[in-house]
């Protein structure tokens, strides 16, 4: 294939001296592949993705037609210039080059659009064989609808057809194809024939009983000399030829004859394929079907072939065929290709409509399988749910899955210590209408590639939405990324204003990423966000300390011996270790995110005034969760032991006035006092101790304590404040919610920090 700048298209056949130049912009984009284009049915002149081309017509009475998506643009002013933008198209590309004045298609000029992906050819026969080996999978469950006997309806749009004749050169067209064949004609298996033929009776070495028979009653005869030793038994002549046996090998057995005919089938197939294609006008698939009518035929042009018969019946359970090389790939590949001919699949509209050959998005699909895949060896994915992606419909057996269109199954995963639902998504929507605490994103709505969903078992999944008990986690299909490591190396503080540049130009090289970001940030309860793509690197971001979460890529290629699926299998098993654990952090914040958010802020829960800001020593200072107790001291004496020894005590027991040690009490960062009398106070210390401890009277004497009436108290440590938001600070404490009036003014209570500076008066 020849690099070009620029290529010159001879239209002589519409008008003499007609031509198209193309021009390149960018070097290596632009190829003449006139050597190799038939090898892979491909249009001579090919161009790449994403990259731009300047084209000029000789005749400025004849213009290139439109082929959507603004692929061809046109000059504003001289319509025969203009620009050929093929953006992410991929495949053949057919424009329609049409005169200016009526309009009328003249012919069809196709450039073939090559994928930035070097092995793309090859991406795209292995994605489309497994998704065409899957669906036949799905077919043979025991409970799909492959009872159903549907014929090939030539008389559909040439599209369809298409469709199912790309399912069936998926398999058929394969180089594994080829090698089985290879297989069996030179190792073909053999029986042994026996085969009978007249021989010179003296060249004989075993007699039968039919040859004694023979050397009795046969015609024509020689005479024995008279000295030979059997005239002594009476016989004198013999006959010049009896009839021997022998035995041969012989390649016309069942299992051969079966392949002979598998083979026919698929050329009839082709062939009418390719009549049908004739008349349609579908250039490519005639084309595609001539290169595998050739090599069907050149297959059964074999010399084992002829002398192979055509079968009476198939012995599918053969062992040959279900175990001996070869064989057994040639009865995988009939028996998909049975039930593939019954396939439709509009979602296949996507990747190949008009020749199209949309990698991105068959990668998308394929990556829908190999998932499908994954999960099922994983969990419990529900069998009804496999075998509702096959419906039943007028044209056929349709494949259930399109982008844009929600697929959901659903599966359970049982550790033995703890159950968890598990939903599998392709193309779900995450709605940006909805409002806390329901699902959906806070914004517009987004719709990852897959989303992986676990919660606990037991619950529904709408109320697990709304307890904070779900965890979502996205998976995006990115064919295009090549070297997403090397983005990222290269992404540097160095190369931020070309990106900024580039960004205002409308182009965005981390736009991947950047949507991995937005799945995590912008769709509630997302655990992680991590792209799919056919490169070598795994790349995963842990948000603080656990698995989850995080962002990050896996690679996953289309390759039959090496995806590296195992990676991301691996990383989901790590995924359901960590729901396991019912102490991790994770499972903390769900709960604190629960609690803080399960009801509205009250319109009165403010908090204006100074306080000390909550870092270091002061780092859990939340007013709504730091609570204050509020004590009382009876005489000077006591108060005097108190900063004397930085000590207060508080009665015990199930008597009236004593402590109850609730969560608030024990809690409690600050103690406020107040006497007899007081109206407010700003006698504010801070408590140092860990929880109160239980003192006796006899402790409490050798402290120093005046007069103690009971055997035990509870006593707390204490210091004086010394954050200057509460110098000269008061409190009107009895405007608090638990302060109880009369002599119970006296009994320890408890408040917030917020009620409490809602009641400052200073």
């Amino acid at each position: 294939m020849k690099s070009e700048s620029n290529i010159e298209i001879n239209l002589d056949s519409i008008q003499e001296g007609l031509r198209l130049w193309i021009d390149s912009r960018r070097p290596d984009s632009l190829f003449d592949a006139q050597e190799n284009a038939s090898e892979h049915n491909e249009a001579r002149f090919q161009l790449v993705e994403g990259c731009y081309y300047d084209f000029q017509i000789s005749d400025p009475e004849f213009i290139l037609g439109d082929v959507g998506e603004n692929i061809i643009q046109q000059h504003k002013r001289t319509t025969n210039l203009g620009t050929i933008a093929p953006n992410i198209f991929v495949g053949t590309l057919s424009i329609p080059l049409l005169e200016k004045g009526s309009y009328q298609e003249r012919c069809k000029v196709e450039l073939e659009v090559q994928s930035i992906k070097t092995g793309y050819r090859d991406d795209y026969r292995d994605m489309l064989e497994l998704i065409t080996e899957k669906c036949t999978d799905l077919l043979l469950q025991a409970n799909s609808p492959v009872s159903q006997h549907f014929e090939i309806d030539y008389t559909r749009d040439s599209q369809t057809l298409y469709q199912k004749f790309a399912f069936i050169k998926s398999i058929i067209g394969t180089d594994e194809f080829t090698e089985a064949i290879h297989r069996i004609v030179t190792a073909p298996v053999t029986k042994w024939a026996e085969t009978t033929e007249e021989k010179d009776i003296r060249n004989a070495r075993r007699f039968s009983n039919t040859n004694i028979k023979e050397i009795l009653k046969v015609g024509k005869r020689n005479k024995l000399p008279e000295t030979h030793y059997l005239r002594s038994y009476g016989i004198d002549t013999l006959p010049e030829r009896i009839t021997t046996i022998r035995k041969t090998d012989s390649v016309n057995t069942p299992e051969n004859r079966f392949i002979k005919h598998a083979l026919e089938n698929f050329l009839k197939f082709c062939t009418d394929i390719n009549t049908k294609a004739k008349e349609f006008g579908h250039k490519k698939m005639v084309n595609e079907s001539e290169l595998l009518i050739r090599e069907l035929e050149s297959h059964l042009h074999n010399s084992v072939f002829k002398d192979i018969s055509r079968p009476t019946t198939l012995k599918l359970n053969s062992p040959v065929l279900q175990r001996k090389e070869g064989y057994r790939e040639v009865l995988r590949v009939w028996l998909m290709f049975d039930l593939a001919a019954k396939l439709i699949w509009k979602g296949g509209d996507d990747i190949y409509s008009g020749g199209k050959k949309d990698i991105a998005t068959l990668y998308e699909y394929w990556l829908f399988f190999k998932l499908l895949d994954l999960f099922q060896s994983i969990f419990e994915i529900e069998p009804k749910g496999i075998s509702d992606l096959i419906k039943e419909t007028p044209d056929g057996l349709n494949l259930q899955i399109k982008q844009g269109k929600y697929t959901a199954l659903r599966g359970v995963y049982d550790s033995g210590n703890r159950k968890l639902n598990i939903r599998f998504n392709y193309n779900r929507s995450f709605s940006g209408k909805k409002n806390y605490p329901e699902s959906g994103s806070w914004t517009t709505t987004l719709r990852p590639d897959y989303t992986l969903s676990f919660w606990p078992f037991g619950i529904s999944e709408t109320e697990a939405e709304k307890q904070e008990l779900i965890v979502h986690v996205h998976f995006d299909a990115k064919y295009k990324i090549g070297n997403l490591t090397h983005f990222l190396e290269q992404n540097t503080e160095n190369n931020l204003d070309e990106e900024k540049a580039e960004n205002r130009k409308g182009i965005y090289k981390n736009a991947d990423l950047l949507k991995m970001h937005a799945y995590k940030d912008a769709i509630r309860r997302t655990g992680g966000a991590y792209v799919l793509y056919p490169g070598d690197k795994t790349i995963n971001q842990k948000g603080f300390h656990e698995i989850i979460p995080g962002l990050g890529a896996f690679p996953v290629k289309p390759s039959k011996t090496n995806s590296g699926i195992g990676e991301l299998k691996a990383f989901i098993l790590e995924i359901i270790e960590h729901f396991i654990n019912r102490a991790s952090q994770r499972e903390k914040i769900a709960f604190r995110t629960f609690d803080i958010y399960r009801n509205p802020p009250e319109s009165d829960n403010v908090v204006k005034e100074p306080l000390p800001e909550p870092y270091n020593t002061n780092r859990d200072l939340i007013p709504d969760d730091t609570f204050v107790l509020v004590g009382y001291y009876n005489s000077k004496e006591q108060y005097d032991w108190i900063k004397r020894s930085g000590l207060y005590n508080f009665r015990m027991g199930s008597g009236t006035g004593s402590l109850i040690l609730d969560k608030e009490t024990v809690s409690s960062k600050y103690l406020l006092l107040h006497t007899s009398g007081d109206t407010d106070s700003g006698d504010l210390w801070k408590i140092v101790s860990r929880g109160p401890k239980v003192y006796s009277k006899d402790d409490l004497i050798r402290k120093g304590y005046p007069t103690p009436s009971q055997d035990n108290y509870l006593v707390i440590q204490i210091e004086p404040v010394t954050d200057s938001e509460f110098e000269n600070v008061s409190w009107n404490f009895r405007n608090l919610s638990n302060y109880s009036t009369g002599r119970a003014s006296a009994f320890p209570f408890t408040t917030s920090l917020t009620e409490l500076m809602k009641n400052k008066i200073r």
